[in-house]
């Protein structure tokens, strides 16, 4: 044991600086605050129905009413019991707290890849500091994009897995591949996912070039099964969630289209090509990666009293707070995105160390790293660059599935880092001489410093500062000030101020640069001991990095936890709502976007919501039926009982009280058969939803058109609701077809009458109706998805096998080097 500690005390020290670091930058968390994160709310207003059963009954129902009608509650949240990698996400942030956890995980993932490559542990440390640090990981905690940071987090364990086994660890390596792996699918970003396998893919290809050359692919191959079989594992062990998503996925904005493309505002198949592009980065953006301040920062808040705009508007005569209020909302980010929480910034060090690298590391992994950059760089660009955007789009599987292309930049965060620290590498391995080493350092030092001396100095010759829309936004200056001189003087001064901003930052990584090559001369001409230059490297790394995150992420954002708790506050609306007993009524808010809000969600059954992925035939009937106007037989099909809206004055809400809505179920005379997807929604146009259901003829065969009767003295009502399982009782003299306003999906939904199962179908578009036998009886509605409890099982099934193996594979290598420090000398 104390062997243990003697050889693993720099390692657990390291940990140990990890986690100090980690309560040191969110310090707000040991005084019992939470952080604010605005899509962490979002999602609790979607979730609230589902923890409240999940509170009630030890487990989270499977479907949820709260949104778009309803939907399936594991695209929002679910419990994956089987899945070991749900405790162990679980385990890590019980210990610690938002967002320590996710932080942690980015830096201690990044040290064991940097470990593997052979790297000193201090080096290593300071290369984890400059992959977690990196501005856009701090910026998605800050928007509580949670998912997508652990799955962020995961993609250097991947990685150290992958090498391990490319290096002969077969073992050991795919089972701690399979072990991250599994951690990354069960963040549940398949989008970041994908992104990190597009340059494996590369990795792959460069592998296969060198084996074939030197004629060595026996052992490559050998890798791959083992690799092929860790990707099996991780895989089975997110059986439940991928089977889910997969299925789901189908019928969702990113599947295909129900009507014919002439008819449908959505694409056939994925995403639209505008909405997918919706966030590219622009191409001179990347000077970010330099420069912070480049191109503006954040979208707004970034000026003071201080700025060209403030002191303006001051010499016209307006209040100093008034000035620096406005000059607070003016928008310095002037490339296109629509709006941007900050720009992707590596470090200024750290990129002159990328940069060195690209001259002094030998080893072929630098050629990996150089292709999946550009790869991610162009993809990155989207609509800014389609050549290979649109290639990627309209051609490799999946891809226009995912929007905000910017994101696949999360993966060069990666890529960054790991060049740079393998350059220090190659400063001290001593197998370059210095004269070579000191070309590849003055190359690199020319390119970054000459690039930042030209912002620094002449800032216009490669930047303009302006957006394509500036002279339309001096025109919305114009209409609030009423001189058109003012404005264009208010609209240069913001100009004045984004150049400042540029050449302040320009001035600032000009600093680090020389910092870094600074301290690189050193280690070349062997001034400092390497130990010394690799702790000083992660010193300084972290001083860049952590200011920089300062900007976007400080303890402004952390907040009390009674309003993490308590996200939404009920409006005397929502408490009137709330009084009506009765089953299965949904509301309809038009007091915001109903269809980007969660906050009737939160309260109620609501028609709007917010989510990424809403089924393609909701999304539908709110593109037909929505759009130019509300059609109100739509509204009472959905058993929309409440409206809320604004009054007049804007200035309170009020409820509008729908006695048309048709209820929870009914009975329908006549059916109007549809031969088509557009028929049907045709159909939805002038038609009364108690009267007749429109049915597409593919439902033909489920009606015994002979047996049903007009619904004469029939009933049927809605006795008792749970999210994913409906009960009714109803009452009629003979065979009935019922329409029940809910929404229609046919991965796991199943009708029983009197506990014996009977098939149902679609009607007016997106709701349920089946034939009911007549009598008085009882049917029920169960959400029983066989991809998720079969998928469940799977993943017990591969969570015991990876755990065992993953126990195995530790124990072998654990007694492979005992037996090495006890083998007699030879």
């Amino acid at each position: 044991m104390n062997n243990w500690f003697k050889n693993n005390g720099i390692h657990l020290a390291i940990i140990g600086i990890f986690i100090a670091l980690c309560f040191a930058y969110f310090s707000p968390v040991i005084q019992g605050k939470s952080l604010y994160q605005n899509d962490v709310r979002q999602a609790q207003g979607g979730q609230k129905e589902i923890m409240d059963y999940r509170a009630k009954d030890g487990k989270a129902p499977l479907w949820t009413n709260s949104m778009f009608g309803g939907m399936p509650a594991y695209q929002i949240w679910a419990e994956y019991p089987s899945n070991v990698t749900s405790y162990i996400i679980s385990f890590f942030k019980t210990i610690f707290p938002t967002p320590v956890d996710t932080v942690l995980l980015y830096l201690l993932g990044a040290y064991l890849l940097f470990c593997v490559l052979r790297i000193h542990p201090w080096l290593a440390a300071a290369g984890a500091i400059a992959f977690a640090f990196s501005s856009y990981n701090f910026q998605i905690l800050e928007a509580g994009h949670s998912n997508k940071a652990l799955a962020i987090a995961f993609f250097a364990p991947i990685l150290a897995g992958i090498i391990l086994t490319l290096r002969g660890k077969y073992l050991l390596g795919s089972l701690l591949t399979a072990f991250f792996l599994a951690l990354e699918i069960r963040s549940n970003h398949i989008q970041m996912t994908y992104y990190l396998f597009l340059a494996l893919l590369i990795l792959i290809g460069i592998e296969i070039y060198h084996a074939v050359k030197a004629k060595t692919t026996t052992g490559l191959f050998k890798s791959f099964g083992y690799l092929a079989a860790a990707v099996i594992i991780a895989v089975g062990v997110n059986a439940g969630s991928l089977w889910t998503t997969y299925e789901y996925g189908q019928e969702t904005t990113r599947g295909k289209s129900n009507l014919t493309a002439e008819n449908a505002s959505q694409p056939a198949d994925g995403l639209d090509k505008e909405y997918a592009y919706g966030w590219s980065q622009g191409i001179m953006e990347n000077i970010t990666f330099l420069i912070p301040n480049a191109y503006g920062g954040a979208s707004g808040g970034e000026l003071d009293e201080k700025s060209h705009v403030a002191k303006l508007l001051v010499e016209k005569g307006i209040a100093p707070e008034q000035a620096a209020g406005a000059a607070r909302e003016m928008p310095t980010y002037w490339g296109e995105k629509a709006f941007t929480s900050g720009p992707f910034y590596f470090g200024a060090i750290v990129f002159f160390l990328f940069v060195a690298g690209l001259f002094i590391v030998k080893s072929r992994i630098k050629w990996w790293i150089l292709s999946a950059f550009v790869l991610t760089l162009f993809l990155s660009f989207g609509k800014n660059f389609p050549l290979i955007s649109d290639l990627f789009f309209n051609y490799f599987p999946l891809y226009n599935k995912f929007r905000a292309v910017e994101s696949i930049l999360a993966v060069t965060g990666l890529l960054v880092p790991m060049l740079a620290i393998l350059a220090v590498k190659e400063a001290v391995s001593g197998e370059q001489d210095s004269k070579t080493l000191m070309k590849g350092l003055k190359t690199a030092l020319y390119i970054t410093g000459g690039i930042i001396l030209v912002v620094l100095i002449m800032p216009t010759l490669l930047l303009d500062f302006k957006t394509s829309n500036h002279d339309e936004y001096i025109q919305q200056w114009v209409q609030r000030v009423g001189d058109q001189g003012l404005a264009t003087e208010i609209v240069n001064a913001l100009v004045k101020d984004r150049i400042s901003m540029a050449r302040a930052d320009a001035f600032r990584s000009l600093i680090f640069v020389l910092i870094g090559a600074g301290l690189l001369w050193a280690l070349i001409q062997k001034k400092i001991t390497a130990q010394l230059a690799f702790m000083l490297f992660a010193g300084t790394i972290l001083v860049d990095m952590w200011t920089v995150d300062r900007r976007y992420l400080s303890n402004e954002n952390f907040t009390d936890n009674q309003q993490i708790q308590e996200p939404f506050r009920a409006r005397q609306v929502d408490e009137l709502i709330k009084r009506d007993p009765t089953l299965g009524y949904r509301v309809f808010d038009l007091t915001t976007n109903p269809f980007l809000s969660v906050d009737a969600s939160y309260f109620h059954h609501s028609l709007g919501g917010y989510h990424a992925a809403k089924l393609k035939r909701y999304q539908e009937l709110l593109d037909k039926q929505f759009s130019a106007s509300i059609n109100e037989d739509v509204l009472d099909m959905l058993n929309t009982k409440y409206v809320i809206t604004r009054s007049e004055d804007g200035q309170s809400e009020r409820i509008q009280n729908r006695e048309t809505a048709a209820g929870p179920a009914w009975f329908v005379p006549g059916i109007r058969w549809a031969k088509t997807d557009d028929e049907e929604m045709a159909g939805l146009n002038s038609f009364d939803p108690k009267k007749e259901a429109i049915i597409h003829e593919e439902f033909k065969s489920l009606i015994d058109a002979k047996k049903v009767g007009v619904p004469v003295n029939a009933d049927i009502k809605l006795i008792n609701y749970h999210p994913d399982h409906l009960t009714y009782e109803y009452s009629a003299a003979n065979d009935v077809i019922a329409v029940f306003s809910e929404i229609w999906y046919d991965k796991g939904w199943n009708t029983y009458v009197d506990g014996e199962k009977i098939p149902h179908f679609r009607a007016n578009y997106v709701l349920r109706a089946a034939q009911l036998p007549g009598g008085n009886h009882k049917v029920e509605f169960k959400f029983e998805p066989t991809s998720y409890y079969t998928g469940e099982t799977i993943s017990l099934i591969c969570s015991i096998l990876l755990i065992a193996g993953l126990a195995f594979a530790i124990f072998v290598e654990v007694r492979g080097k005992r037996n090495t420090e006890l083998a007699p000398n030879t």
